[in-house]
Protein backbone atom coordinates (compact mmCIF):
# COMPACT_ATOMS: atom_id res chain seq x y z
CA UNK A 1 0.00 0.00 0.00
CA UNK A 2 1.50 3.72 -0.79
CA UNK A 3 2.40 5.70 2.13
CA UNK A 4 -0.77 7.53 1.56
CA UNK A 5 -4.14 6.51 1.29
CA UNK A 6 -6.23 8.38 -1.14
CA UNK A 7 -9.85 9.09 0.33
CA UNK A 8 -12.57 8.28 -2.19
CA UNK A 9 -14.84 11.20 -2.19
CA UNK A 10 -18.30 10.81 -3.31
CA UNK A 11 -20.05 14.06 -4.75
CA UNK A 12 -23.33 15.34 -3.73
CA UNK A 13 -25.98 14.94 -6.80
CA UNK A 14 -25.92 18.32 -8.82
CA UNK A 15 -29.43 19.08 -10.50
CA UNK A 16 -28.57 19.72 -13.83
CA UNK A 17 -31.60 19.83 -16.40
CA UNK A 18 -30.70 20.26 -19.87
CA UNK A 19 -33.42 23.18 -21.30
CA UNK A 20 -33.88 21.23 -24.59
CA UNK A 21 -34.69 17.85 -23.03
CA UNK A 22 -38.45 16.81 -21.97
CA UNK A 23 -39.73 17.16 -18.15
CA UNK A 24 -40.21 13.47 -18.31
CA UNK A 25 -37.14 12.55 -20.01
CA UNK A 26 -35.55 14.65 -17.20
CA UNK A 27 -36.89 12.96 -14.63
CA UNK A 28 -36.38 9.57 -15.41
CA UNK A 29 -32.20 10.91 -15.87
CA UNK A 30 -32.43 12.10 -12.44
CA UNK A 31 -33.83 8.93 -10.79
CA UNK A 32 -31.34 6.52 -12.76
CA UNK A 33 -28.60 8.78 -11.71
CA UNK A 34 -29.52 8.75 -7.90
CA UNK A 35 -30.04 5.03 -8.44
CA UNK A 36 -26.51 4.95 -9.61
CA UNK A 37 -25.04 6.82 -7.26
CA UNK A 38 -26.47 4.81 -4.44
CA UNK A 39 -24.94 1.48 -6.07
CA UNK A 40 -21.59 3.45 -6.10
CA UNK A 41 -21.54 4.08 -2.54
CA UNK A 42 -21.91 -0.05 -1.63
CA UNK A 43 -19.22 -0.97 -3.94
CA UNK A 44 -21.27 -1.82 -7.08
CA UNK A 45 -19.75 -0.72 -9.61
CA UNK A 46 -20.80 -2.39 -12.42
CA UNK A 47 -24.57 -2.35 -11.34
CA UNK A 48 -24.11 1.51 -11.15
CA UNK A 49 -22.37 2.10 -14.27
CA UNK A 50 -25.50 0.32 -15.62
CA UNK A 51 -27.86 3.06 -14.48
CA UNK A 52 -25.20 5.68 -15.87
CA UNK A 53 -25.81 4.35 -19.03
CA UNK A 54 -29.57 4.03 -19.28
CA UNK A 55 -29.49 7.68 -18.12
CA UNK A 56 -26.70 8.47 -20.82
CA UNK A 57 -29.19 6.88 -23.37
CA UNK A 58 -31.55 9.45 -22.69
CA UNK A 59 -29.89 12.29 -22.17
CA UNK A 60 -26.05 11.78 -23.73
CA UNK A 61 -25.19 15.57 -22.76
CA UNK A 62 -26.42 15.11 -19.24
CA UNK A 63 -23.05 16.74 -17.41
CA UNK A 64 -23.87 14.53 -13.65
CA UNK A 65 -24.76 11.24 -15.31
CA UNK A 66 -21.51 11.60 -17.43
CA UNK A 67 -19.70 12.71 -14.49
CA UNK A 68 -20.73 10.01 -12.20
CA UNK A 69 -20.18 7.67 -14.91
CA UNK A 70 -16.39 9.04 -14.69
CA UNK A 71 -16.06 8.50 -11.06
CA UNK A 72 -17.18 5.33 -10.85
CA UNK A 73 -15.22 3.80 -13.73
CA UNK A 74 -12.36 5.11 -11.59
CA UNK A 75 -13.53 4.00 -8.78
CA UNK A 76 -13.56 0.89 -9.86
CA UNK A 77 -9.91 0.87 -11.33
CA UNK A 78 -11.30 1.75 -14.70
CA UNK A 79 -10.13 5.13 -14.64
CA UNK A 80 -8.86 5.94 -17.80
CA UNK A 81 -12.50 4.72 -19.56
CA UNK A 82 -13.69 7.45 -17.45
CA UNK A 83 -11.73 10.15 -18.90
CA UNK A 84 -14.22 10.73 -21.63
CA UNK A 85 -16.97 11.00 -19.82
CA UNK A 86 -15.16 13.18 -17.48
CA UNK A 87 -13.86 15.84 -20.43
CA UNK A 88 -17.68 15.40 -21.70
CA UNK A 89 -18.82 16.29 -18.33
CA UNK A 90 -15.90 19.19 -18.36
CA UNK A 91 -17.61 20.51 -21.42
CA UNK A 92 -21.07 20.78 -20.03
CA UNK A 93 -21.39 24.41 -18.90
CA UNK A 94 -21.70 23.45 -15.17
CA UNK A 95 -21.75 25.80 -12.30
CA UNK A 96 -18.14 26.08 -10.99
CA UNK A 97 -17.93 23.81 -8.06
CA UNK A 98 -19.05 21.20 -10.84
CA UNK A 99 -15.91 22.16 -12.83
CA UNK A 100 -13.77 22.18 -10.42
CA UNK A 101 -14.95 19.09 -9.48
CA UNK A 102 -14.61 17.39 -13.00
CA UNK A 103 -10.60 18.70 -12.94
CA UNK A 104 -9.93 17.31 -9.80
CA UNK A 105 -11.49 13.93 -10.88
CA UNK A 106 -9.67 13.95 -14.24
CA UNK A 107 -6.52 14.81 -12.20
CA UNK A 108 -7.36 12.00 -9.87
CA UNK A 109 -7.56 9.43 -12.60
CA UNK A 110 -3.86 11.01 -14.30
CA UNK A 111 -2.57 10.74 -10.63
CA UNK A 112 -3.48 7.02 -10.30
CA UNK A 113 -2.29 6.22 -13.66
CA UNK A 114 1.20 7.41 -12.91
CA UNK A 115 0.71 10.50 -14.85
CA UNK A 116 2.06 13.00 -12.81
CA UNK A 117 2.34 15.88 -14.96
CA UNK A 118 -1.18 15.67 -16.20
CA UNK A 119 -2.60 15.25 -12.73
CA UNK A 120 -0.89 18.47 -11.78
CA UNK A 121 -2.25 20.33 -14.91
CA UNK A 122 -5.51 19.29 -14.13
CA UNK A 123 -5.56 20.35 -10.39
CA UNK A 124 -3.90 23.52 -10.92
CA UNK A 125 -6.42 24.24 -14.11
CA UNK A 126 -9.59 23.29 -11.23
CA UNK A 127 -7.66 25.73 -8.72
CA UNK A 128 -7.75 28.85 -11.38
CA UNK A 129 -11.12 28.31 -11.24
CA UNK A 130 -11.99 28.12 -7.54
CA UNK A 131 -8.99 28.65 -5.28
CA UNK A 132 -10.97 27.75 -2.19
CA UNK A 133 -11.72 24.27 -3.72
CA UNK A 134 -10.08 22.33 -0.51
CA UNK A 135 -9.49 18.78 -2.16
CA UNK A 136 -7.86 20.52 -5.25
CA UNK A 137 -5.12 21.60 -2.94
CA UNK A 138 -5.30 18.57 -1.39
CA UNK A 139 -5.09 16.50 -4.32
CA UNK A 140 -1.98 18.61 -5.57
CA UNK A 141 -0.39 17.86 -2.61
CA UNK A 142 -0.41 14.40 -3.26
CA UNK A 143 0.38 14.74 -7.12
CA UNK A 144 3.56 16.75 -6.32
CA UNK A 145 4.34 14.14 -3.01
CA UNK A 146 4.12 11.25 -6.01
CA UNK A 147 6.70 13.28 -8.41
CA UNK A 148 9.30 13.88 -5.40
CA UNK A 149 8.48 17.92 -4.90
CA UNK A 150 8.35 18.01 -2.25
CA UNK A 151 8.75 21.74 -1.35
CA UNK A 152 5.52 22.46 -4.00
CA UNK A 153 3.67 19.34 -1.99
CA UNK A 154 4.33 21.48 1.72
CA UNK A 155 2.88 24.95 -0.22
CA UNK A 156 -0.47 22.61 -1.13
CA UNK A 157 -0.74 21.35 2.42
CA UNK A 158 -0.64 24.31 3.91
CA UNK A 159 -3.23 25.67 1.59
CA UNK A 160 -5.18 22.82 2.79
CA UNK A 161 -5.08 23.33 6.02
CA UNK A 162 -5.91 26.83 5.73
CA UNK A 163 -8.96 25.88 3.66
CA UNK A 164 -9.72 23.25 6.09
CA UNK A 165 -7.81 23.21 9.68
CA UNK A 166 -9.35 19.83 10.79
CA UNK A 167 -8.81 17.51 8.08
CA UNK A 168 -6.87 15.22 9.03
CA UNK A 169 -5.04 14.18 5.93
CA UNK A 170 -3.88 17.46 4.82
CA UNK A 171 -1.86 17.68 8.32
CA UNK A 172 -0.68 14.12 7.85
CA UNK A 173 0.59 15.14 4.32
CA UNK A 174 2.42 18.19 5.43
CA UNK A 175 4.15 16.08 8.33
CA UNK A 176 4.91 13.57 5.48
CA UNK A 177 6.49 15.88 3.02
CA UNK A 178 8.79 18.15 5.61
CA UNK A 179 9.65 14.99 6.93
CA UNK A 180 11.20 14.37 3.22
CA UNK A 181 12.74 17.94 3.08
CA UNK A 182 14.53 17.02 6.60
CA UNK A 183 12.11 19.36 8.52
CA UNK A 184 12.02 17.20 11.71
CA UNK A 185 10.20 19.34 13.87
CA UNK A 186 7.89 21.04 11.51
CA UNK A 187 7.19 17.05 10.80
CA UNK A 188 6.70 16.12 14.45
CA UNK A 189 4.45 18.88 15.27
CA UNK A 190 2.28 18.14 12.05
CA UNK A 191 1.97 14.01 13.03
CA UNK A 192 1.22 15.20 17.02
CA UNK A 193 -1.55 17.40 15.30
CA UNK A 194 -2.61 14.56 12.62
CA UNK A 195 -3.19 12.36 15.80
CA UNK A 196 -5.33 15.08 17.92
CA UNK A 197 -7.81 14.44 14.65
CA UNK A 198 -7.21 10.74 14.01
CA UNK A 199 -5.77 9.02 17.25
CA UNK A 200 -6.66 5.27 17.01
CA UNK A 201 -6.57 4.47 13.65
CA UNK A 202 -3.37 2.45 11.43
CA UNK A 203 -2.31 5.93 10.08
CA UNK A 204 -2.01 7.35 13.64
CA UNK A 205 0.14 4.29 14.56
CA UNK A 206 2.42 5.10 11.52
CA UNK A 207 2.09 8.47 12.53
CA UNK A 208 3.46 7.18 16.02
CA UNK A 209 6.39 5.13 14.37
CA UNK A 210 7.16 8.15 12.44
CA UNK A 211 7.94 10.39 15.31
CA UNK A 212 9.68 7.82 17.46
CA UNK A 213 11.65 7.68 14.07
CA UNK A 214 12.45 11.65 14.22
CA UNK A 215 13.26 11.37 17.45
CA UNK A 216 16.12 8.38 17.59
CA UNK A 217 17.70 10.36 14.69
CA UNK A 218 16.64 7.99 12.09
CA UNK A 219 14.73 8.61 8.40
CA UNK A 220 11.01 7.35 7.44
CA UNK A 221 11.00 4.36 5.26
CA UNK A 222 8.76 3.35 2.80
CA UNK A 223 6.48 0.08 2.40
CA UNK A 224 9.26 -2.00 1.61
CA UNK A 225 11.30 -0.64 4.36
CA UNK A 226 13.93 0.97 2.42
CA UNK A 227 14.78 4.44 3.76
CA UNK A 228 13.97 7.27 1.62
CA UNK A 229 16.13 9.93 0.34
CA UNK A 230 16.09 12.87 2.39
CA UNK A 231 16.17 16.23 0.42
CA UNK A 232 18.04 18.95 2.82
CA UNK A 233 16.68 22.31 2.89
CA UNK A 234 18.49 25.07 1.20
CA UNK A 235 19.41 28.07 3.45
CA UNK A 236 17.60 26.97 6.93
CA UNK A 237 19.51 27.96 10.04
CA UNK A 238 16.40 27.95 11.86
CA UNK A 239 16.00 24.03 10.63
CA UNK A 240 19.27 23.34 11.90
CA UNK A 241 18.41 24.73 14.94
CA UNK A 242 15.15 22.66 15.52
CA UNK A 243 16.88 19.59 14.17
CA UNK A 244 19.80 19.55 16.67
CA UNK A 245 17.32 20.40 19.49
CA UNK A 246 15.75 16.60 18.30
CA UNK A 247 19.11 15.19 19.13
CA UNK A 248 19.78 16.89 22.00
CA UNK A 249 16.83 16.56 23.58
CA UNK A 250 16.91 12.48 23.23
CA UNK A 251 20.90 12.62 24.40
CA UNK A 252 19.91 14.50 27.55
CA UNK A 253 16.73 12.49 28.47
CA UNK A 254 19.11 9.02 28.27
CA UNK A 255 21.72 10.71 30.42
CA UNK A 256 18.55 11.19 32.42
CA UNK A 257 18.02 7.26 32.29
CA UNK A 258 14.29 7.75 31.43
CA UNK A 259 12.42 5.37 29.54
CA UNK A 260 9.19 5.00 28.04
CA UNK A 261 6.31 7.36 28.69
CA UNK A 262 8.55 9.50 30.95
CA UNK A 263 10.91 9.66 28.25
CA UNK A 264 8.32 10.43 25.52
CA UNK A 265 7.06 13.12 27.80
CA UNK A 266 10.27 14.35 28.11
CA UNK A 267 11.26 14.84 24.56
CA UNK A 268 8.00 16.08 23.19
CA UNK A 269 7.84 18.92 26.17
CA UNK A 270 11.66 20.14 25.21
CA UNK A 271 11.22 19.84 21.46
CA UNK A 272 7.44 22.03 21.80
CA UNK A 273 9.35 24.17 24.10
CA UNK A 274 12.05 25.00 21.59
CA UNK A 275 10.33 25.15 18.60
CA UNK A 276 8.17 27.70 20.74
CA UNK A 277 10.48 30.30 22.16
CA UNK A 278 12.31 29.66 18.53
CA UNK A 279 9.03 31.22 16.59
CA UNK A 280 7.71 33.65 19.57
CA UNK A 281 11.46 35.59 18.95
CA UNK A 282 10.52 35.90 15.09
CA UNK A 283 8.93 39.50 13.87
CA UNK A 284 7.95 37.50 10.19
CA UNK A 285 6.27 34.41 11.56
CA UNK A 286 5.34 31.71 8.54
CA UNK A 287 2.87 29.11 8.33
CA UNK A 288 4.04 26.92 10.53
CA UNK A 289 5.22 29.34 12.98
CA UNK A 290 1.75 30.20 13.67
CA UNK A 291 -0.09 27.61 13.62
CA UNK A 292 1.99 24.76 14.44
CA UNK A 293 5.09 26.01 16.75
CA UNK A 294 2.65 28.46 18.63
CA UNK A 295 -0.17 26.39 19.43
CA UNK A 296 2.09 23.61 20.43
CA UNK A 297 4.08 25.89 22.48
CA UNK A 298 1.49 26.41 24.86
CA UNK A 299 0.58 22.93 25.10
CA UNK A 300 3.57 22.32 26.55
CA UNK A 301 3.34 25.52 28.91
CA UNK A 302 0.45 23.67 30.33
CA UNK A 303 -0.41 20.71 32.29
CA UNK A 304 -1.58 18.39 29.61
CA UNK A 305 1.64 17.03 28.45
CA UNK A 306 0.65 13.79 30.49
CA UNK A 307 -2.43 13.37 28.81
CA UNK A 308 -1.34 14.83 25.65
CA UNK A 309 1.35 11.89 25.43
CA UNK A 310 -0.39 9.08 26.04
CA UNK A 311 -2.73 10.23 23.25
CA UNK A 312 -0.38 10.29 20.51
CA UNK A 313 1.28 6.88 22.05
CA UNK A 314 -2.24 5.19 22.38
CA UNK A 315 -1.96 3.27 19.03
CA UNK A 316 1.75 2.09 20.23
CA UNK A 317 0.29 1.10 23.43
CA UNK A 318 -3.02 0.68 24.14
CA UNK A 319 -3.49 -1.27 26.78
CA UNK A 320 -1.32 0.02 28.70
CA UNK A 321 -2.52 3.75 27.41
CA UNK A 322 -5.71 2.79 27.87
CA UNK A 323 -5.82 1.87 31.64
CA UNK A 324 -4.13 4.89 32.34
CA UNK A 325 -6.36 7.32 30.43
CA UNK A 326 -9.42 5.18 32.36
CA UNK A 327 -7.99 6.00 35.73
CA UNK A 328 -6.74 9.75 35.02
CA UNK A 329 -10.01 10.83 33.39
CA UNK A 330 -10.26 14.00 35.08
CA UNK A 331 -6.46 14.76 32.47
CA UNK A 332 -8.24 13.22 29.29
CA UNK A 333 -11.22 15.97 30.11
CA UNK A 334 -8.93 18.85 30.91
CA UNK A 335 -6.59 18.00 27.39
CA UNK A 336 -9.97 17.32 25.53
CA UNK A 337 -11.19 20.78 26.66
CA UNK A 338 -7.38 22.48 25.70
CA UNK A 339 -7.53 21.03 22.36
CA UNK A 340 -11.54 22.41 21.91
CA UNK A 341 -11.22 26.03 23.31
CA UNK A 342 -7.23 26.54 22.12
CA UNK A 343 -7.65 29.25 19.02
CA UNK A 344 -4.93 28.20 16.43
CA UNK A 345 -3.93 30.39 13.60
CA UNK A 346 -2.31 31.05 10.46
Amino acid sequence: MNIFTRAIFTLSILTVISASARAQDNAGVADLIKQGTQLNDQGKFAEAIDKYNEALKLEPDNVQANYQMGFTLMASGKGNDGIPYAEKALKGNGSTKFTAACYDLLGTIYDQDHKAKKAIEAYQSGIKIMPDYQRLHYNLGIAYFRNKQYAEAESEAIEAIKLDPKHASSQRMYALVTFHQNKRVNALLGFCSFIILEPNTSRSAEAYNNIQSILKGGVLKDNSGRATIIISPKGGQDNEVLNMSVSMTTLTAQSKKLTGMDMLEYQLKHILGVAGELSEKKTDKAFFDQFFASYFYKLSQSSNMPAFTRLVSLSANKDENTKWMNDNDAQIKALDNWVTTTPRSF
